[in-house]
């Protein structure tokens, strides 16, 4: 059962209480549910907890540690991240006994198929260079930091006829499900996001991320780097940065660990269409419109099934004789 946030709580309770082998959730709508006598977790064998900085960095801690002590004592658990540092650290020592660490790369860890291009321009100009990049031929993913930023880019490109979607969490999850897979299969060629997107996003031939604002720590740049030269692919990773902006970028790639590539550039430049592929939009407006889901058919026996089920057999579906059903968070 997939259990989260801006989905319909009910359907999500009464898959629990259809019974449940595997759950894949949220903190915080995992927590509404037990609260509401949807699920426990008394009898959970394997807890698997991903991200585990994102949610320390994010305020989930408690949330975390509240489901965690809720989960049977002496089972396997397993954590995953991208570092072990502060509220990461204290989780692995009072929830993990003597665990076996499995480690892939240091987290300044850089891909070698991945280049880095810091590219220097003026804020009068910043706009038209990054139209000029989103113009180009293949995908791209372009971050910047607020909602209304990506809302207002996104609608500008579209203007320009760029085939533009936005991604941020202001989107209900259906409208995020049909964004990026939009942008997967090619009808969406520039998802504009916010940090939404530096984690746990994975599409293929995705060959350039843009920050278009610059992060502002190393971790972030090194996520949202991430979702390119993926599964030993290529991929360019370009940053925007304005003159005020240039000490702060300078101090971030240290602490990456990165040494980019820098150039001054501009819109138009022979230069910015070398590094990126940039190049003058159409100028013709598009629209991107939403796939239209269909509901799945419901057959009258079925239909049938679920109106002769007895009322109190739903709402006691986790338990049966041998107990509640195991269930992995």
């Amino acid at each position: 059962a997939t259990v989260v946030g801006g989905m319909s709580i009910g359907r999500q309770s009464s898959a629990l209480r259809g019974g449940a082998e595997v759950v894949v959730a949220t903190p915080g709508r995992l927590k509404d549910l037990i609260e509401r006598g949807d699920c426990r977790l008394d009898r959970v064998k394997i807890t698997v907890l991903d991200e585990a900085d994102q949610m320390a960095d994010m305020g989930f801690m408690p949330q975390v540690t509240a489901l965690l002590d809720q989960v049977l004592p002496g089972g396997q658990r397993m954590l995953f991240s991208a570092t072990l540092d502060r509220n990461v650290d204290r989780l692995v020592r009072q929830y993990l006994h003597d665990p076996v660490v499995h480690s892939v790369d240091p987290s300044t860890s850089t891909v070698t198929t991945m280049e880095h291009h810091v590219l220097h321009v003026h804020d009068a100009d910043k706009r038209a260079t990054t139209t000029e990049i989103a113009a180009r031929d293949g995908r791209v993913l372009m971050f910047l930091d607020t909602k209304h930023a990506v809302d207002q880019l996104t609608k500008e490109l579209l203007n320009s006829g760029v085939r533009a979607a936005a991604l941020h969490g202001g989107k209900s999850q259906p409208q995020r499900t049909r964004t990026l897979a939009q942008f997967k299969t090619g009808h969406v060629t520039v998802l504009v996001a916010t940090n939404v997107a530096a984690r746990g996003i994975h599409v293929d031939n995705l060959d350039m991320v843009v920050n278009v604002d610059p992060p502002t720590d190393h971790k972030d740049y090194l996520h949202r780097g991430g979702r390119t030269a993926r599964a030993g692919e290529s991929g360019i990773v370009v940053t925007l940065v304005l003159p005020s902006q240039r000490r702060e970028m300078t101090r971030l790639m240290a602490d990456a660990g990165i040494t980019p590539r820098t150039a001054q550039v501009r819109s138009g430049d022979a230069e910015l269409t070398r590094i990126t592929g940039a190049q003058a939009p159409s100028g013709i407006p598009v629209t991107i419109t939403a796939p239209v889901a269909e509901r799945p058919q419901r057959s009258a026996a079925s239909a049938r099934g679920r109106r002769s089920r007895p009322a109190q057999s739903r709402r006691t579906g986790m338990t049966d004789r041998s107990g509640p059903r195991r269930a992995a968070a």
